[in-house]
Order: structure tokens, then C-alpha cells, then sequence
């Protein structure tokens, strides 16, 4: 079931699940209900309270279908379509393996994600492959973009420590 934000082209995928004595079998992904080809696939393992992000490709921007195998995160989306209605507003949303949504984040959205158990299992399916020279990032606690995270001491990369502001990113890229 495809469930619309107030986000253009950003959904919630309320994922099929069936259930025998053996287990569960779930249906991920449908390119056919999304309308996007998905030729990059990663995956990424985070502890509890790391944060990744709000990370964005300049060039090549990409949409991702994100689901969780494992654990459960905050999910956040910042729209970076400077002719969008939803400009700079963020969506944010629970995922994980036992609430069994996903989300599709379409191009031009900054995105971030805080790891909430001990373990977080996540697959990023991406409509374009990685372009290392124009990866960005835009601080998760930017005061701008006034997202609430459930903690108060995030882990972080030490590239995500040196993300530029949304003011910064606005004066740049816009």
C-alpha cells in the first residue's frame, strides 16, 4: 500500500507480509508502484544513537527506497527543490522491521537517519549510482531546519561533524 506525504513524490510503503509456521516472506519493493529503477543497492549497520547525515549528491541527485531489516530508526527528509512548496521543511518518520514500512525519498531531498536499537540493519536502493565528488552534507541539528531527534548525544562521523549549514548550503548551491 503507497501512502502520500504532503512531500511530492515522497512516500511511505506499507509493506505485504506472509506469515506461515516457518516465518514471514515480505514484499520490499515494486519498482512498478514507485515508477523508478533502482540500479544501486547499499547497506548500512548502525548502533544505537548513531546519526548519519543529512546527506545529498549536487550532481546525479538520487532517489532512495529505504526499508530496515533489522532495528529501528528516525528517518528524516529535507527538501532541497528550490521550487517546492515543502522548500527547507522535513519529513520524519519511524522505520523498522516490525512496523514493516518503507520510505521512497525522491531525488533533491537531503537525508538522514538516527539508529534507535542496539542494532540497525538498513538498505538504501538507489535510483543512481554514488558520485563521491558531489557528495554533500547539511548538519543534522541545524537550528533552521528545527528537526527533533530523540537523543541528546549522537554518535557522528567525522565528516558529518564538518557538515555546512542549511544557511551556508542555501548561499552556495541555491
Amino acid at each position: 500500500m503507497i501512502l502520500k506525504t504532503k512531500f511530492k513524490g515522497l512516500v511511505i510503503v506499507k509493506n505485504k507480509i506472509f506469515f506461515d509456521q516457518r516465518g514471514y516472506f515480505k514484499e520490499i519493493l515494486r519498482e512498478n508502484k514507485i515508477k523508478s529503477k533502482f540500479p544501486f543497492h547499499v547497506m548500512s549497520f548502525s548502533k544505537k544513537n548513531v546519526i548519519r547525515g543529512l546527506h545529498l549528491q549536487r550532481n546525479n541527485t538520487q532517489g532512495k527506497f529505504v526499508t530496515v531489516l533489522k532495528g529501528k530508526i528516525l528517518d528524516v527528509a529535507v527538501d532541497l527543490r528550490k521550487n517546492s512548496k515543502t522548500f527547507g521543511k522535513h519529513y520524519s518518520t519511524i522505520i523498522s522491521e516490525n512496523n514493516s514500512i518503507s520510505i521512497y525519498i525522491p531525488p533533491g531531498f537531503a537525508h538522514g537517519v538516527c539508529g534507535l536499537e542496539r542494532e540497525n540493519y538498513i538498505i538504501y536502493s538507489c535510483s543512481k549510482y554514488r558520485d563521491k565528488k558531489s557528495e554533500i552534507g547539511i548538519k543534522f541539528n541545524d537550528k533552521q531546519l528545527r528537526i527533533k531527534w530523540p537523543i541528546k548525544k549522537p554518535i557522528l562521523s567525522k565528516k558529518d561533524k564538518n557538515n555546512i549549514s542549511f544557511t551556508e548550503y542555501k548561499k552556495k548551491y541555491l
